[in-house]
């Protein structure tokens, strides 16, 4: 099989990395984006062409208001750090997720981001902020059911095809492999319907311990799979 066209990361464990250094959580945020910035050049040079990164899921926002400003601030910081080097690097930036409750600032940035990157091609950054899977299928759910009522969509007519169509990922390749970091083993309301198919790994490390070399081992783990898409004989789509 093939390297992954696309692969989705769920960066996971940056608090029980810093508690087991004994150091505050935002230590943790910290190392993380770091190591977010490594692996976003890793891709770029084992030439992955999308790439799709859980930043900020719709239920962060539980979590204590001082640990969800240290989120906000580094990504606010990750974006007018790096964005000129992505963009020089032709990285096309794409954000999946609700987006009207986002304070102002916060939207501004990550349209931005889009705009200064659209007709960038050398890799697809895909920023997941905001976003829940079980969300994102009720807005599209939603746009359709108003599709229908106003009669310019049939009931009957309403296919997969055109579920997908009305996601936030529409344009975007379902993802190959899904890679999760600190031994946890779930997608936590992660692109539910754009996984039916991916291949899984499960790693041990927390995030902020992602290398290199560990993404290499996940693409080559990928390659020797095989992938039946619900049928016999292995197929060649998605690579």
């Amino acid at each position: 099989m093939a390297k992954p066209a696309h692969i989705a990361i769920i960066m996971d464990g940056n608090g029980r990395w810093a508690k087991a250094r004994g150091l505050p959580r935002s230590a943790g945020h910290k190392a993380g984006v770091e190591t977010l910035r490594k692996v976003v050049r890793n891709a770029g040079e084992f030439e992955i062409p999308w790439l799709t990164l859980y930043a900020f899921s719709s239920e962060n926002w539980s979590r204590p208001h001082q640990e969800v400003n240290d989120l906000l601030g580094l990504l606010k910081l990750f974006i007018r750090r790096d964005l000129a080097e992505l963009h020089r690097s032709g990285v096309r930036v794409r954000v999946i997720g609700e987006r009207s409750s986002l304070a102002s600032d916060i939207r501004a940035l990550l349209e931005e981001a889009e705009a200064l990157t659209r007709e960038n091609r050398s890799m697809t950054l895909v920023i997941a902020f905001n976003y829940g899977g079980r969300d994102e299928i009720t807005r599209a759910v939603g746009r359709i059911a108003e599709l229908v009522a106003a009669g310019r969509v049939d009931a009957g007519a309403v296919t997969e095809e055109l579920i997908a169509s009305h996601l936030d990922t529409d344009g975007i390749p379902d993802p190959d492999l899904i890679i999760r970091t600190s031994g946890e083993q779930r997608l936590s309301n992660f692109l539910l319907w754009q996984a039916a198919y991916s291949e899984f790994i499960f790693l041990p490390c927390y995030w902020p311990d992602f290398s290199g070399a560990d993404l290499k081992a996940a693409i080559d783990s990928y390659a020797s799979r095989e992938r039946r898409f619900g049928g016999v004989v292995a197929s060649t789509v998605a690579s």
